[in-house]
């Protein structure tokens, strides 16, 4: 790997400068120091070296006792040569450039040169080195091999045997960084090929990343495959907004139109992977979706315009009972005003945020993604890391195959992370709580580990030598997916470890800061439904959420949607609600207006936009803001930036955003320090 633990440092010289750099390092990486480029292709820098494609060949000497320097007799890999003391490194001789030419000749002679047809064309590392190192003209005239094109791995990763060099970045990366093994090479020789074992489908979890760091187009993007191509797509960096974990993308499109995501590098954040999930599950922005306003008129909607909407929604909020339903998933910029509007211009305290139950019992956030590297220990408690925090399963997993962590899950059926796990405890359906209070007991000496790990079923030394880890320097995590976290953030307080409770939605922990919940006496998410539901509330907004979708209780949901008096649907997407509603009110997606969004880890990142919102559609700060001018004269918000700077100003959790600081990895708030988001958002 290119990262090096040691501190001592060697000097060296590469292409007769002389550079310093740490024992160990690959030259590869060392060349990079000084800006020198050295072709590769089967090395990365996030994945072991292996010297398979022998592209990076370099000469390679000694700086002896009297100052000669004895070169070594052959070319070496420097993907996989480590920097030592008086190493002179030579990257472009006349030797060097005979080699390189040799193995892309070699590559190139059952390569099917279909660039012109390649999804890669135009961003191929083949095509990049081939233009600068290699031959001109080709020497083989036989006729190539041929092999199956388009096989599908799966629904999205298409192989092109053809075009494959072996180079093992897929499989490498499939056992190293997602760890699913799922990839392989079968066969030998001209027939090995990277597949599943069995010709199964490639289901893994994190799939689409083989296709980005493969360095030709053998594995393919099956969504996009002959859709467009590199120069007529406009790029824009984004964040994903399909979970919490706020990874860094960017986010191609075509005359206004969503061509592919790919990952976008953040250290802090997902490094350069990304999930399935977030990789894929964008396709819905070019999907049938709210673009005109519509007012209901007896038994239908019809297209109206918004001052027509606002009218109508003014009428049915003003006085009695009305309330407020959002799925997190907006920026913090419409969720602050969002609260501000309900709270002071239709003077109700009836918001909520929470569809998995009210029981919410800690907020706390205390480890961010990256520093799970430094764990000692890690206990994973009800939570299926790979489905709801997809990045901070690799940076966990990461953590336990290169620095040792010690991992404990707890749950009630298995998860991905038991595939490593160095002790698997199981629990019965509806008993987290107390067995949170059984490992509390275990942790702080009141239960004899031998008795505890054999009616679990583990080795006792196993669980002794990963308890002493977690209580040397550890982290809990768990997620809203677990009802009760109470009795694990008690766990946690014993144990003297850090606690997590993790938003699983893109801005659930931006709802947590900025206290998307009931005011005083204020209805939560299930009161709010079933005073709707029995007649009693006279307007329901909703945004971006649909009840009979998202709400546990589908029947009580319905009831809710039919028995309201009236009905505010504020979307980017069609749902049920839709057709319930009394008014809708189209809504620009994440990418179609700017905004800041805060991830599992409290940290703000910046969304800009990169396509307009489609027809009639609007961000939901300006209609939250356009709205409240109808209830009281004020100086209307004309951006994002002014409505954060408010933000700033009004919400101690947010007092240290400013744009500034949102450049780069972006900025966690309390400098990344535990705190305890409160209800009302006022610290």
């Amino acid at each position: 790997m290119a990262a090096v633990a040691s501190t001592q440092t060697v000097r060296i010289k590469v292409d007769d400068i002389e550079i310093e750099v740490p024992k160990g390092e690959l030259i590869v990486e060392s060349a990079k120091r000084l800006g020198i480029e050295i072709p590769i292709f089967c090395y990365h820098e996030r994945l072991k070296p292996v010297g398979m494609c022998r592209m990076c060949f370099v000469d390679v000497g000694f700086t002896q006792d009297d100052g000669s320097v004895r070169p070594m007799p052959k070319p070496q890999a420097a993907c996989t040569l480590p920097a030592s003391e008086g190493m002179v490194v030579t990257t472009d001789s006349e030797a060097v450039r005979t080699d390189r030419k040799g193995v892309l000749e070699l590559l190139l002679i059952n390569h099917p040169l279909d660039c012109p047809v390649c999804d890669r064309g135009g961003e191929c590392p083949l095509q990049n080195n081939t233009l600068e190192y290699g031959p001109s003209v080709s020497r083989y005239h036989e006729v190539k091999r041929h092999l199956p094109k388009a096989f599908p791995l799966s629904k999205y990763v298409t192989l092109d045997l053809e075009r494959c060099i072996q180079c093992g970045r897929c499989v490498r990366f499939t056992e190293e960084i997602s760890g699913d093994g799922q990839l392989a090479f079968r066969f030998r020789g001209a027939l090995m090929q990277p597949s599943t074992f069995k010709l199964t489908d490639f289901d893994s979890k994190f799939s689409g990343n083989v296709i980005e760091i493969c360095p030709v187009g053998a594995l393919t993007n099956a969504k996009y495959r002959f859709r467009a191509r590199p120069w007529d797509l406009e790029t824009t960096a984004a964040i994903c907004t399909m979970c919490s974990n706020g990874c860094n993308v960017w986010f191609d499109h075509r005359s206004g139109k969503l061509s592919r995501i790919n990952a976008r590098t953040n250290e802090a954040v997902n490094e350069e992977w990304t999930c399935d999930k977030g990789k894929f599950g964008h396709a819905w922005y070019n999907d049938e979706r709210p673009d005109k306003v519509l007012v209901r008129d007896g038994e239908e909607l019809k297209p109206a315009s918004w001052s027509d909407a606002y009218s109508q929604i003014e009428g049915a909020f003003s006085g009695g009972d009305v309330a407020g339903l959002v799925m997190p998933d907006i920026s913090n910029e419409s969720l602050y005003l969002f609260k501000k509007l309900f709270n002071d211009g239709l003077g109700s305290p009836n918001i909520d945020h929470r569809w998995g139950g009210e029981k919410i019992d800690d907020q706390t956030v205390s480890t961010a993604i990256a520093d799970f590297e430094q764990m000692k220990g890690v206990l994973v408690f009800g939570s299926s890391l790979a489905d709801e925090l997809p990045i901070v399963f690799l940076r966990v997993r990461k953590a336990w195959l290169n620095n040792g962590t010690k991992v404990i899950v707890a749950s009630e059926s298995p998860t991905d992370v038991d595939g490593f796990a160095d002790v698997v405890l199981r629990y019965p359906a509806g008993e987290a709580a107390s067995f949170a209070k059984r490992i509390a007991n275990l942790i702080s000496g009141k239960k004899d580990v031998e008795k505890f790990a054999t009616d679990c079923g583990v080795d006792p030394d196993e669980l002794k030598e990963a308890v002493a880890a977690l209580k040397q320097a550890g982290s809990i995590i768990t997620t809203e997916s677990l009802e009760n976290a109470k009795a694990v953030s008690t766990l946690a307080k014993l144990a003297g470890v850090d606690f997590n409770y993790y938003a699983l939605h893109a801005n659930g922990q931006g709802a947590r800061e900025i206290g998307i919940t009931p005011g005083d006496g204020g209805m939560a998410t299930g009161e709010i439904l079933k005073a709707a539901a029995d007649g009693k509330l006279k307007a329901l907004w909703l945004v971006n959420c649909d009840p009979t979708r998202d709400y546990p209780d589908k029947d009580l949901a319905t009831r809710a949607l039919e028995n309201v008096e009236f009905l505010v649907y504020q979307g980017d997407r069609m749902c049920e609600a839709v057709h319930y509603a009394s008014v809708v009110l189209p809504m620009a997606a994440p990418a179609e207006q700017d905004g800041t969004y805060t991830s599992c880890e409290r940290r703000v990142q910046r969304m800009q936009r990169a396509i307009r919102p489609i027809g009639d559609a609007k961000p939901g700060w300006r209609i939250f803001s356009e709205f409240a001018l109808r209830q009281e004269a004020a100086t209307p918000h004309f951006s994002a930036k002014e409505v954060l700077q408010e933000l700033a100003a009004k919400n101690p959790n947010f007092a240290t955003v400013n744009d500034a600081r949102l450049q780069g990895e972006g900025l966690l708030l309390g400098d990344g320090k535990a705190t305890k988001a409160t209800a009302n958002g006022q610290g």
